[in-house]
């Protein structure tokens, strides 16, 4: 996996990866509220690592994929939704949570008799857990692959900037 990967967008590897987690301060004792006092501002980190088990239950519809450029600042979620169409789906981006479902209307059934059912048409919600700094960019759904593009945002303050040297006392005393 590559570095800083599991904490920019949340799936089943990551739920085995936090359920591990999670199993591990539980075996050790670790109390994750004594960490509050060293960790300023991390507060809605352990909440989520806290609620992640409840909250994340095993999705195994639609399959998808998580794509990362080389430079680590660009990636697409592939949703394989075969036999959907672009009004049948709707995205959502809230609190730092990515939403996909489907939004169609049952439809009648269909006078033909199914002989075999392989294409799956159900409802269902996928989520994603997006890392403070992703946003999604966009999408685009044909030929039943449904493709979000998010990319991390680095604001200029975070940015690493180079401090210039000086042997001048004064820079020092303000």
């Amino acid at each position: 996996m590559p570095k800083g990967y599991a904490k920019t967008v949340m799936g089943n590897y990551h739920q085995i990866l936090i359920s591990s987690l999670i199993k591990e301060i539980k075996m050790t004792g670790l109390n994750i509220n004594q960490l509050h006092p060293f960790a300023v501002g991390f507060d809605r980190v352990f909440d989520r690592l806290v609620e992640f088990p409840q909250v994340h239950q095993s999705q195994g519809f639609p399959p998808y994929n998580i794509k990362r450029n080389k430079d680590g600042d660009k990636f697409t979620i592939e949703l394989a939704l075969a036999g959907l169409d672009i009004k049948d789906v709707d995205i959502e981006v809230k609190e730092d949570v990515l939403t996909v479902k489907s939004v169609w209307d049952e439809a009648p059934e269909d006078e033909a008799i199914l002989l075999h059912k392989g294409i799956s048409h159900k409802k269902f919600t996928r989520s994603f857990t997006l890392a403070d700094d992703l946003e999604v960019i966009g999408a685009n759904f044909k030929n039943g692959l449904l493709v979000i593009a998010l990319e991390r945002i680095i604001p200029e303050e975070k940015r690493p900037k180079k401090i210039k040297i000086d042997n001048k006392k004064e820079v020092l005393l303000g």
